[in-house]
């Protein structure tokens, strides 16, 4: 084991947990799933050809990992009052005109790939992620990072998909409004 790659897992280490633990609520198996996802890693480091970076190869491991021990796992509902406090849609209404458009368009992005090569905006999108509610946080990674299906979402969170569309929209409405102001609006000093 090259001693670079061991430095470059254990840089990586808080940010697996941190997506671990918001996934599985439970600080013990997340330490678990990272460590399973590390030591596979070990395992397959011969494997890792550079196409992406270590981070990104590390989360799809992870990825899989957490899956594993939401089908294992079998615990208790989520609160559904909890997911119902955050599908509220009213917080969204100023955004937009009584004809639906919107109050003031989207701000212009820019080059997203010319962006999403930048480690600063991962950075940026790691911190509006954790300035969503948890259980929102939750379901937007289930969905759009672990891409687990919307029946299979519904079915581990006993939510209605009526429900989990609506909390998907406000996960992406919240992000949406976070990196505009966090790295688009500022992106002309960042040349």
């Amino acid at each position: 084991m090259s001693p670079e790659f061991h430095k470059e897992l254990e840089r990586q280490r808080g940010y697996l947990v941190r997506v671990a633990r918001l996934q599985l609520r439970d600080p013990a198996l997340a330490e678990d799933v990272v460590q399973d996802t590390l030591t596979a890693a070990l395992t397959a480091q011969e494997g890792f050809t550079g196409k992406s970076s270590v981070k990104t190869w590390l989360t799809g491991i992870l990825k899989h990992k957490i899956v594993d021990a939401i089908r294992r796992k079998q615990r208790e509902p989520v609160a559904v009052s909890t997911l119902d406090e955050e599908a509220d849609l009213e917080d969204f209404e100023g955004l937009f005109k009584a004809s639906g458009a919107w109050q003031a368009p989207p701000a212009e992005w820019g080059d997203p790939e010319q962006a999403l090569a930048r480690r600063e905006f991962f950075d940026i999108m790691e911190l509006c992620m954790e300035k969503l509610p948890a259980n929102t946080a939750r379901v937007f990674l289930m969905r759009e990072v672990m891409e687990l299906e919307s029946d299979e979402i519904c079915k581990e969170l006993r939510i209605t998909a009526n429900n989990l569309w609506v909390i998907l929209y406000r996960a992406r409405m919240t992000l949406r409004e976070c990196l505009e102001q966090k790295w688009f609006a500022a992106g002309s000093s960042r040349g």
